[in-house]
């Protein structure tokens, strides 16, 4: 299904998912004037906070899902692990903008990979690995240290096992347990960078600033915008971006990790196919956010131009983090403090973020360093 003309403010938006991401999206599309619906199975879920309404079922309930659909004029998702078949049997029903294409080429490693090599996208050598005696011929050319990932699911450093010699082959063999993999080469990197690109589906495209990514755990800790890499990486890091949107048609906001080696060579690490953690600056640095341009995107509105107002640094709070950073709130007037209203605080989950805007990006890190609660 199709509408083929831009949605009105008053329409329903309805989203699968209720975590941070899709309260954020709701949070923009009511500015907007919109209304908004959420389908998740977590009572009280962060997006169902701030939505109309809230359909509390699981997110490849049929059922669940035609009703979401027949109750919205557009249907979006805050997460890459959707039922593209449960979504394939609502699209008569209800407009889905970023069509369920991007959806299972970044659901799955192999189709991922196949996509940006036939788009002439860098990425670094891998090999199929289906049994345990596929590990040791694809080694044998790639080489150590490599990583082997499962083709579905993984997610903040989950299934994945990096090897880095023949003593780790062992117990990497757990993954395989889970279906097939892909054993990929270690790319040396010396940054962690990332773009968020966005569209409207009619060929109205725009590449948001490339920012630097800094983990901890296999978890998002900072992202620095802009970057500080060289004019020439800028350059060719949003060339990617636009390459990618435009390959997939792309309807809303979209997010390609890559790693970035001394010499100035860029691999795409992955794609998300919606908004990312590593664009939360853009709320306030940016002339317009990403969740805005997904909105915007999916709703069939024009893209103006995306300025970054002002250099930012973005810090994730996490569960064991909480409860440290509100005690610094009366301390910090120029933090712009961001908490999702997930009910339990665990280690490790992502329960807010603190956007920073600066004149000087190495003050403002050891800004944050000072307080002692990101140790």
């Amino acid at each position: 299904m199709n509408l083929n003309k831009p949605l009105l403010p008053g329409q329903m938006i309805g989203i699968i998912g209720g975590g941070q991401l899709g309260r954020m999206m709701a949070l923009s599309a009511r500015e907007m004037g919109f209304r908004v619906g959420v389908l998740d199975p977590t009572v009280d879920c962060p997006a169902a906070q701030v939505a109309d309404w809230h359909l509390l079922a699981d997110y490849d309930d049929i059922e669940a899902l035609k009703e979401l659909a027949k109750r919205s004029q557009v249907l979006t998702y805050e997460f890459e692990n959707v039922d593209v078949e449960a979504l394939m049997q609502v699209q008569d029903l209800v407009d889905i903008p970023q069509g369920t294409d991007l959806l299972a080429i970044t659901q799955d490693r192999l189709l991922e990979k196949s996509f940006l090599e036939a788009n002439n996208i860098v990425i670094a050598p891998f090999a199929t690995i289906v049994s345990p005696t596929d590990i040791q011929e694809a080694i044998d050319g790639i080489g150590y240290p490599c990583v082997l990932k499962t083709t579905r699911g993984g997610y903040d450093g989950k299934g994945q096992f990096v090897l880095y010699s023949t003593s780790d082959l062992a117990p990497s063999m757990n993954l395989l347990r889970e279906g097939t993999c892909v054993l990929e080469a270690w790319i040396p990197y010396e940054k962690e960078i990332s773009v968020l690109v966005s569209g409207n589906g009619r060929g109205d495209i725009k590449v948001f600033p490339v920012v630097e990514n800094i983990h901890r755990n296999n978890i998002l800790h900072e992202t620095i915008a802009s970057a500080r890499v060289d004019e020439e990486v800028v350059i060719e890091a949003q060339r990617i971006a636009q390459v990618i949107a435009e390959a997939v048609d792309l309807a809303g906001t979209l997010a390609v990790e890559m790693f970035l080696t001394v010499d100035g060579g860029i691999y795409v690490n992955e794609l998300a196919p919606r908004p990312h953690n590593s664009g939360h600056y853009s709320i306030e640095a940016c002339s317009m956010s990403q969740f805005e341009a997904h909105i915007r995107g999916i709703c069939g509105w024009p893209l103006p131009e995306v300025k970054l107002l002002s250099e930012a640094v973005m810090v994730n709070v996490l569960g064991n983090e909480i409860y440290e950073t509100m005690d610094v709130i009366s301390e910090k007037p120029e933090w712009h403090f961001h908490y999702y209203g997930k009910a339990e605080a665990k280690k490790g989950r992502k329960m807010g973020h603190i956007t920073i805007l600066t004149e000087d990006i190495f003050d403002t890190l050891e800004d944050i360093y000072q307080t002692n609660i990101w140790d």
